[in-house]
């Protein structure tokens, strides 16, 4: 296994159980305690997590937002799958809204040079959908949020509510039955809401590891959705559970 695999593995280990040991990653990976402690050094030199006597921990609680560096590191097999599903859902010359977020940045890449108008959300969604002149970009006006890059505020509101789109691709921080459709960051949240109102259809994108969550702020309830978008991770339990509020698909 190369050290970027292994690296990933390590950080998707922290994703689901918040601690690792470096005993138990050496056993795992069958290599030297040394090699693990190369790996855990440059992940905590990239932000991505903290290193204690004997292992790691995240780098902040579980309630609190990952950092997009962190998250664009987890689950891309499930990511891309999710990706390259919604890309063969959308019609050339359709109006989408896309948000940001690390699955919103995959989704970008896979739908660039398509012949779509896409109001992006985020910046970084925007500057990977402008790399072809087939793909027109619309970017809403609004404050561009600080290490994620989406674009929040009553402008970017405003700008949402001006327009009609068919379809709304958003990606969401937790999925939970009773919950619903849950974001870190309230002004994302808010944002997302008025996409979800100036849209004929819903497809949520979200991994199967944010499934059985909740985050700070409420989107809507699973209903809001004409879709759902996931992997094969997500287990019998969440699948039946949100079966029941929402149409689901496992890419």
């Amino acid at each position: 296994m190369q050290a970027e695999e292994r690296q990933q593995t390590i950080l998707q280990l922290l994703d689901a159980r918040g601690q690792v040991t470096i005993a138990d990653l050496s056993g795992r990976f069958a290599v030297s305690e040394m090699t693990i402690r190369r790996d855990l050094a440059q992940l905590e030199a990239e932000g991505l997590l903290r290193r204690t006597h004997g292992g790691a921990t995240r780098t902040a609680s579980g309630s609190f937002e990952p950092p997009f560096a962190l998250r664009a590191r987890l689950h891309l097999d499930a990511k891309r799958a999710i990706a390259a599903d919604i890309a063969g859902r959308l019609v050339d010359g359709q109006t989408v809204v896309l948000d940001g977020g690390s699955t919103g940045a995959v989704i970008a890449e896979a739908i660039a040079g398509r012949n779509l108008t896409v109001c992006a959300l985020n910046m970084r969604v925007a500057e990977i959908l402008s790399s072809s002149p087939s793909t027109r970009v619309m970017v809403p006006g609004g404050l561009i949020r600080p290490g994620e890059l989406s674009l929040i505020g009553p402008a970017a509101e405003r700008t949402l509510a001006d327009h009609r789109f068919d379809t709304y691709v958003m990606t969401v921080s937790a999925v939970d039955a009773s919950a619903g459709l849950t974001e870190w960051n309230v002004e994302d949240a808010a944002v997302k809401r008025a996409a979800l109102a100036s849209s004929s259809r819903c497809v949520v994108a979200c991994d199967s590891s944010k499934f059985g969550q909740t985050a700070f702020a409420r989107i809507a309830g699973l209903d809001a959705a004409d879709l759902i978008v996931t992997d094969p991770g997500l287990d019998a339990e969440h699948r039946n559970v949100v079966a029941a509020g929402a149409v689901l698909h496992i890419a």
